[in-house]
């Protein structure tokens, strides 16, 4: 079945301190980078090889990505 778009999941790994990049739609997907900006290029050029590495086949001339990032922060409790 063609893939109609690929949806990336953007982490931030606090101890680290970086942003961690994977997509269950491409295998082998793994890329970190410290900032969002610095991930989004480093993800779509890792996208391209990656999706001519699995042989993933599309009709579209360019595939939708999808980058859904997630960032747990906190807000002091102003009752403690």
């Amino acid at each position: 079945m063609p893939i109609a778009s690929i949806i990336v999941r953007a982490t931030w790994d606090e101890q680290a301190e970086v942003w961690v990049a994977t997509s269950k739609d491409i295998d082998g997907l793994a890329i970190e980078a410290p900032t969002m900006e610095a991930l989004e290029p480093k993800v779509l050029a890792a996208l391209n090889d990656l999706i001519e590495l699995n042989g993933i086949d599309s009709d579209l001339a360019e595939i939708p990505v999808h980058m859904m990032a997630e960032q747990l922060l906190r807000v002091p409790n102003p009752s403690h």
